[in-house]
């Protein structure tokens, strides 16, 4: 069960984690407890991630155009209920209540993935006859043959767009080379497992949503206003987010192809069963923080015996429910993400015409920011989709006892360059900082972009190294992830404190939403461009490697160079537009050097009730 991926894993958590256990200690506990429940949190969810276009691909035998769709409306989904479970928690239950019932839906939700019910079934019809496919393994261990009387043989793409069946003896009852159109194929699945499916995911995207921004608000409510340990706090809180996700693709990633896919999703739900447990059975860590905003108003009874509590536990169930039946329908999704859009941008523009020019300017700037890292995350999310499929595909991985990478464990590369890299370059922000020096948000953006495109033009570049199995060194996928990390860690964090900075103290928590809605615009994003390099598969194994690196080659020169090209213009923009920040910028507002952590900063706007209540909110 171990191999090098693991070993490595544990070297760079302790190399890492030791510093920041020390830190903790000089922290609120609550922090601990917020650190390690989010840690579990995580775990789960990129545990699970790192599966499931395997899963989906392998286990129930979707094509590729599909699955990545199915995959994209799940992220989406993901992203986008926070919006609805943060205002809920901040209008009515509060972030520890909502928390704590997110964490049961989403250890519902991870258990019932690993119900796996049986494998989806191939057959091939010629001729009026019926002949089934052998689908043994999973990711790259994966073996796929067809039975043709006795024998079973393997199958690949013929030169005219066919199928070639190799070693087939000549007096077999088919051709050894079957012409496109004179055959079919076919995928029998179980109609209730694939329903047991969808449930899963629509009880995890509801448990996010409850989740994900609640716990984040509650990590800045532990500071008064001015603490310098806030900064700190949230770049420890960052930390706990990436020892999760990383471990959870070492693991989880080893475990759901050597031994089972319901027993890697199940080590996922063990993960967030352990999170709920350290965050509830230490809620007097958290020092009151959290709690409902009006308790009275939440035990009234509103209907019959129901108080106001359990009648939004009981319509969560109902929005499971329409979750359920959304998640499978990706076009509609695309509709939705518009109509947001349409109704967000005309509520800013609306915004802009009350206020100033300084405020309106700033808004301006947040837009750009935000569409800046839209283009961005369209690109990074090609992880759990394009890149993970082309880590099985068409990466030489290491497969020899010891020195083995499965294609879900390439998920950690991420996750561990940020552990390892992100003190670093918090420490470069500080000392820039302290210089005056410290690049304006176009700049740090332009950088980003510009490192996330050349992430994928090192891809093309492997290609050229592609052995006779159509498979790249794995050295080129590495260095991909940490330009993508490295380019992550110059915008993702910032982008999130821009949004506090430059929003109205009366609008930061639409500004938070807004941003939060373009994360799920970029996931649909990703799901339209993982689609176009969508390969033709039989038993979830790819038919002609060649054909399908050469697709994916072609796609990431041409993500590639929207990367850097959007990189360029946000450079080019950074001396024009970089004034529209009026100052919140200068050391004057802005004591502290950026942090590398998802900040949600309120200290840095006008001190004021209406301010606090909008920085919880976010």
């Amino acid at each position: 069960m171990f191999n090098i991926v693991v070993v490595a894993g544990v070297l760079i958590t302790v190399l890492t984690g030791i510093p920041v256990y020390l830190q903790l200690r000089q922290h609120p506990k609550g922090l601990s407890v917020l650190f390690f429940a989010e840690m579990w949190e995580r775990f789960s969810y990129y545990g699970m991630r790192g599966l499931l276009i395997f899963y989906l691909t392998e286990h129930f035998l979707f094509d590729d155009t599909f699955a990545n769709g199915q995959y994209a409306s799940y992220t989406t989904l993901v992203y986008l209920l926070p919006l609805v479970g943060g205002y809920v928690a901040d209008r009515w239950l509060g972030s520890r209540k909502a928390i704590a019932f997110g964490a049961l839906l989403l250890v519902a939700g991870h258990f019932t993935m690993a119900i796996e019910g049986p494998a989806a079934k191939e057959t091939l019809t010629y001729q009026g006859h019926v002949y089934s496919y052998q689908l043994n393994g999973r990711m790259d261990e994966r073996t796929v043959c067809l039975q043709v009387g006795t024998g079973c043989y393997g199958v690949g793409a013929a030169p005219n767009g066919g199928l070639a069946i190799k070693g087939l003896p000549a007096a077999a009852p088919l051709p050894q080379v079957l012409a496109k159109g004179s055959y079919i194929e076919a995928q029998t699945r179980s109609q209730p497992f694939v329903d047991v499916l969808y449930l899963a995911l629509a009880l995890i995207i509801m448990g996010v949503g409850f989740l994900k921004a609640n716990i984040s608000s509650i990590v800045g409510q532990l500071y008064p206003q001015g603490d310098p340990r806030r900064d700190p706090g949230f770049t420890l809180y960052y930390y706990g987010i990436n020892l999760g996700a990383f471990w959870a693709a070492v693991v989880c990633g080893l475990v759901g192809q050597t031994v089972s896919w319901g027993a890697g999703f199940g080590l996922a739900g063990i993960g967030m069963l352990a999170g709920f447990v350290v965050f509830v059975f230490n809620k007097p860590k958290l020092e009151g923080h959290g709690e409902p905003p009006e308790p009275a108003a939440l035990a009234r009874h509103v209907l019959g015996p129901l108080n106001l509590e359990w009648l939004i536990y009981l319509a969560a169930f109902v929005g499971v429910a329409v979750v359920w039946w959304l998640v499978r329908q990706f076009t509609l999704m695309g509709w939705l993400l518009l109509a947001g859009w349409v109704v967000a941008l005309g509520y800013l523009g609306l915004e802009m015409t009350r206020v100033g020019k300084v405020a309106r300017e700033r808004l301006m700037l947040a837009i750009l920011l935000v569409f800046g890292s839209m283009i961005f995350f369209a690109l990074a999310e090609q992880a759990g989709s394009s890149l993970n499929e082309f880590a099985e595909r068409n990466t030489a991985l290491p497969n020899a006892g010891f020195l083995t990478i499965t294609p879900a464990q390439t998920q950690s590369f991420n996750a561990g360059f940020i552990l390892i890299f992100a003190p670093l370059l918090s420490w470069v922000w500080a000392k820039l900082g302290q210089r005056g020096r410290d690049p304006n948000p176009l700049v740090k953006f332009g950088l980003g972009l510009i490192q996330i495109g050349l992430g994928f033009l090192i891809l093309v570049w492997g290609a050229v190294y592609a052995d006779p199995s159509f498979r790249t060194p794995v050295f080129f996928l590495a260095f991909s992830y940490l330009l993508q990390t490295t380019g992550e860690l110059f915008l993702s964090p910032v982008g999130l404190s821009e949004m506090t900075k430059l929003a109205p103290a009366r609008m930061i928590s639409t500004l938070m939403a807004i941003w939060f809605l373009g994360a799920s615009g970029a996931q649909y994003i990703a799901g339209l461009i993982a689609r176009t390099m969508a390969a033709d598969t039989i038993g979830g194994q790819v038919l002609d490697p060649a054909k399908a690196l050469a697709t994916y080659t072609h796609a990431f020169l041409i993500l590639g160079g929207w990367g850097t090209g959007a990189g360029v213009l946000f450079l080019a923009l950074s001396p024009l537009l970089k004034h529209w920040a009026h100052g919140v910028n200068d050391p004057g507002n802005h004591p502290q050097p950026e942090p590398i952590a998802p900040v949600l900063d309120g200290e840095r706007q006008a001190v004021n009730p209406a301010a606090v209540r909008a920085d919880r909110g976010a």
